[in-house]
C-alpha cells in the first residue's frame, strides 16, 4: 500500500493493501478502495464510492456517491482474467454510475478519456473506449466493445448496442436506441435511431470554418439523400470534397472496418 501523507481520508473508508493513493486525494466517508486501485493526484471521492479491480483514476477526477467502478465485466464469458479500467483526468462521475473492466476477448481494457461528464446512473460496458469531452446524460448506457470518439453527447436514457462506433462530435437524442455506427458530427434520434442530419450547433460552437461546414452539408445530401447505396457514393464524394477535412473524416469512418452497419436516415 502507498498512501500519500498529503491525502485526506475519512476514517470510515476501507483501503485494501496494495492500493496507491497520490497527493491531494480526498476520500469521503464509507468508500471502499480495492488492492489494485490507483488514485492519481487530486482525485476526490465524495462518499460511498466503491472502486475495485485493476483500476486507475486520473488526476482531479471527481466521483459522487454510490458510483461503482472497476468491478468484473457483465459478460458471461469472463473467467476472472486480469483486465483493466482506465479513467483519464478531470472527469466528473456522478451518482450511481457504473464502469466495468475489460475482458480477455475484447482487448482487456475499458478506457475513458479526459474531461468527460457521466451523469446520474449512466453505464460504460466492458472493453469500450471513450475519447475526451464525452457527455452521457442520466441513465444513458454504452454496451461492451463500443468506440465513442471525442465530443460525443448521449441524451438521457439513450442506449448504444455492443460493438457500435460513434464518430467525433456526434449527438444522440434522448431515449434513442443506437444499433449501428453513427457518423462523425451526425445527429441521430428515434426509438431505433435514425440519422436526422448533422450536429451543426456543435460545429459552430467549436468555431469550425463556415465553408467547411457548408461543404459537409452538401456532402451529407450526396451521401444519404438519394436513391443510391451510401457506400456507392463514397468514391465520388472523395473526389468532389477532397479538400474538405470534415468530409474526408466522415468518409474514412464509413469505410473503416466494423462489426455493425451504418445508421442512415429512415
Amino acid at each position: 500500500m502507498s498512501i500519500s501523507n498529503k491525502a485526506q481520508i475519512h476514517p470510515s473508508t476501507v483501503i485494501e493493501d496494495g492500493a496507491v493513493i497520490a497527493d491531494d486525494v480526498v476520500i469521503g466517508p464509507f468508500c471502499h478502495i480495492g488492492s489494485d486501485v490507483t488514485l492519481a493526484k487530486g482525485v476526490e471521492l465524495k462518499s460511498h464510492v466503491v472502486i475495485a479491480g485493476h483500476t486507475e483514476i486520473g488526476e482531479e477526477t471527481r466521483v459522487w456517491p454510490f458510483a461503482s467502478l472497476g468491478h468484473m465485466p457483465q459478460d458471461l464469458k469472463y473467467k476472472g482474467e486480469r483486465t483493466k479500467l482506465e479513467v483519464g483526468a478531470r472527469n466528473q462521475i456522478r451518482e450511481n454510475v457504473t464502469m466495468n473492466t475489460g475482458t480477455a476477448g475484447g482487448g482487456g481494457l475499458t478506457k475513458i478519456g479526459d474531461d468527460c461528464l457521466f451523469m446520474v446512473s449512466s453505464h460504460i460496458g466492458h472493453d469500450s473506449i471513450l475519447g475526451n469531452r464525452v457527455i452521457l446524460a442520466p441513465s444513458a448506457a454504452v454496451g461492451g466493445h463500443c468506440q465513442i470518439e471525442d465530443n460525443v453527447l448521449l441524451g438521457a436514457l439513450a442506449g448504444v448496442h455492443q460493438w457500435c462506433r460513434i464518430g467525433r462530435g456526434a449527438m444522440v437524442g434522448a431515449m434513442a436506441a443506437v444499433v449501428a455506427d453513427v457518423i462523425p458530427m451526425g445527429t441521430v434520434t428515434g426509438e431505433r435511431a435514425s440519422l436526422e442530419g448533422l450536429n451543426l450547433v456543435g460545429l459552430k460552437r467549436a468555431g469550425v470554418d463556415r465553408g467547411q461546414i457548408n461543404g459537409l452539408r452538401a456532402a451529407f445530401k450526396d451521401l444519404f439523400l438519394n436513391d443510391l447505396n451510401v457506400r456507392d457514393n463514397v468514391v465520388a464524394a472523395r473526389e468532389k470534397y477532397a479538400d474538405n477535412p470534415l468530409v474526408i473524416e466522415v468518409l474514412d469512418f464509413i469505410e473503416a472496418d466494423t462489426r455493425r452497419s451504418l445508421t442512415i436516415p429512415h
